[in-house]
């Protein structure tokens, strides 16, 4: 044991005396370079705007900030504006102003009504909202930025997986179940973070007992302290006791009361854990034990109490496809159809829903639902249920500027994925904006000859542009490859002589 402590406590000088030899190096040339370099970046690689074409050469000088100032997603927990709603979700939606506003007033309603002083807090109800417009102009989008926005529980539902009451299938009820988990979920993370720093502090310690032993001296312990800590035992095989699983859970029915598989989870609780040594890596088990560790924390009593406060206040219901359930025709009856609309009307206006953590009202839970409206209107929406969706926000179709912007204005646009995945193999893609242009009037063409699936054409069209190089990547290594306009249309040629000619197939 006295062999082994020297052994480490060697290692461990040697990789001080290296670490503070490579921070002093640091430190000096952080003060020689300071925080400003300067890289000469050209404007069209830059940004793709409506301006590129005339933008020239020039020097950009990037300031490199610290990582603590790194900006981050806002959260709606900072008491975020419209405004700032609004300018979030431009950042990744082009156009679609008022669903934008829509969505914004209503988010930041919820926070106004949290404020407010009983017993006026429980009069204020949401006010639903119904997005109408055709597909592919941006209304899962809005639900998909809105879930990463905002900090509160959010479910994303389609409206044609639910089945009327007494009918094979989930009823709609079981969407408040799911939300329900899905605050569990983020109010154990929550307290997980509360408590990391001791996680991690236990953690390390039953680690350290594994490997130095109970009876270790001090300085050995602190020797495979420091190598643990810098990462230099994470290869290390051990031997840890974790608890048996119990199996794969059933699944859920959606029939409401205690599933079988949690009656079976809970008879293994109270006939005691079962564990099984295990061998492991450090650097596999240490995720597994910190997860035990903070479960034996937390209170999962708390956590079901304030995940349940937090979905009556604050869930957020986005359903999609809600035109899918209208009946039109009236040929019979549709178990997925009018019965889920009747099932809809007692969950929006407001009703409490029994789930296993106990019971869920559904009074200021804001729900937004949206479809296409092809083959129907959302006046064959049954009368009830429109008085419970009062604000109606109508999407405009995409037009040839809309396809160009979303190919440059938003942060992680089609183009600068495509770039990024082939730098990967050192190629430097570039789209010149002539070609930008070229894209987005074929995407737009073929919409309106074939079928207007929305910005989802651009996917298609990006595709079989992209198909030649992706597939030959390795012979333009550390090589430019620029598409223009000649590029763009020899690539979808075929494309574009197909969609002519569809127009006259019967």
């Amino acid at each position: 044991m006295q062999r082994l402590s020297l052994v480490a406590r060697n290692a461990v000088t040697m990789r001080t005396a290296g670490r503070m030899a490579t921070l002093a190096a640091r430190s000096t040339s952080a003060r020689v370079t300071g925080v400003s370099r300067t890289w000469a970046v050209p404007a069209q690689q830059r940004y793709l705007s409506a301006d590129a074409s005339q933008a020239k050469e020039s020097t950009v000088n990037i300031i490199i900030e610290p990582a603590a100032n790194a900006s981050e997603p806002p959260q709606l927990s900072n008491d975020m504006t419209p405004r700032q709603i609004v300018d979030y979700l431009n950042k990744h939606i082009v156009g679609q102003q008022d669903a934008k506003r829509a969505i914004a007033i209503a988010m930041r309603n919820r926070w106004r009504r949290m404020k407010l002083v009983m017993p006026m807090k429980d009069e204020v109800m949401p006010k639903n909202i119904l997005m109408i417009g055709p597909t592919g102009v941006g209304k899962t989008e809005v639900a998909r930025r809105l879930a990463k926005l905002a900090g509160a529980p959010f479910l994303k539902v389609e409206a044609t997986k639910y089945t009327e009451v007494g009918f094979h299938g989930k009823d709609v009820d079981s969407m408040i179940k799911d939300l329900v988990d899905v605050a569990i979920a983020l109010q154990r993370n929550k307290m997980k973070e509360q408590v990391r720093a001791e996680v991690v502090a236990a953690v390390e310690n039953r680690i350290l007992d594994i490997l130095a032993g109970d009876a270790a001296q001090s300085t050995t312990r602190e020797s495979f302290r420091n190598l643990l800590r810098e990462g230099a035992l994470d290869d290390r095989t051990i031997e840890v006791d974790l608890p048996v699983n119990s199996g794969p859970r059933m699944p859920q029915d959606g029939k409401g009361g205690i599933q079988f598989g949690d009656f079976v989870l809970k008879m293994d609780n109270m006939m005691g854990n079962k564990t099984q040594t295990k061998k492991m890596k450090i650097a596999d088990c240490r995720p597994i034990l910190e997860d035990l560790e903070a479960d034996r924390l937390i209170n999962a009593e708390t956590v079901e109490r304030d995940a349940i406060k937090n979905t009556e206040e604050n869930g957020i219901v986005f359903i999609d496809e809600i035109d899918k359930i209208v009946d039109v025709n009236n040929y019979g009856a549709d178990a997925s159809a009018e019965g889920v609309q009747r099932d809809l009307l007692p969950l929006i206006e407001g009703s409490s829903v029994s789930t296993k953590y106990g019971n869920v009202k559904t009074d200021h839970i804001l729900f937004v639902c949206s479809g296409a409206f092809h083959s129907c209107k959302p006046s064959d929406l049954l009368a009830e249920l429109q008085g419970r969706l009062p604000i109606r926000v109508e999407l405009k179709p995409l037009t040839e500027d809309d396809l160009y912007l979303i190919l440059t204005v938003p942060e992680s646009n089609l183009l600068r994925q495509q770039t990024a995945l082939l730098e990967t193999e050192s190629v430097n893609l570039k789209f010149t904006d002539p070609a930008v242009r070229e894209i987005a009037k074929v995407a737009h063409e073929v919409n309106a000859t074939v079928e207007n699936i929305g910005a989802r054409r651009l996917h298609t069209v990006l595709e079989r542009i992209m198909d030649e190089v992706s597939f030959t990547a390795e012979e333009y290594t550390s090589q430019d490859f620029e598409i223009s306009p000649e590029y763009v249309r020899e690539r979808v040629s075929s494309m574009l002589v197909k969609s002519d000619l569809s127009k006259y197939v019967l």
